[in-house]
């Protein structure tokens, strides 16, 4: 009988092979950990790729996330000040909101087909995708009454 973690590591494996990409056990790691995740940083998948296989250096960490970027199995976003997270909603022009205080991000749809935003002059460019970071509070740190107005991540 085929476990559901099983079955989603076969498909991980399956994904990899049809993006021309070797399977090996620190791919499936890494594909695991931002699937899995939210929004993780390279500290965050390397933390949960190493609880799945053990040692794993983060410099194969990071070439691991290059390569699943290069062919589209993952999504790099950078939110301005902070580091990269990354994320396997791929197939969308999905925009994000980042909490100010604690750092939590939470993927937010278009409204109209992608891209959703078209510049006033595009300077020759075709363009295929916006992307939008909305910056607020979440309702986790409203709640807890933390208004000292610091930024944490």
């Amino acid at each position: 009988m085929t476990t559901p973690t099983r079955h989603r590591a076969e498909l991980d494996a399956q994904r990899l092979r049809s993006a021309g990409l070797r399977v090996t056990a620190p791919r499936l790691a890494v594909l695991e950990a931002v699937r899995t995740g939210d929004h993780l940083a390279v500290e965050g998948v390397a933390a949960a790729a190493r609880d799945r296989i053990g040692s794993i250096s983060t410099q194969a960490i990071y070439d691991v996330l290059g390569a699943l970027v290069r062919v589209g199995l993952v999504r790099r976003i950078q939110p301005a000040g902070g580091p990269a997270r990354f994320e396997t909603r791929v197939a969308d022009n999905h925009h994000h909101i980042i909490c100010r205080r604690c750092g939590v991000a939470v993927d937010v749809d278009c409204v109209v087909s992608a891209p959703c935003l078209q510049p006033a002059d595009p300077a020759g460019f075709v363009i295929d995708e916006a992307e939008v970071v909305f910056w607020g509070v979440c309702a986790s740190c409203q709640a807890a009454g933390d208004d000292d107005g610091e930024e944490r991540e």
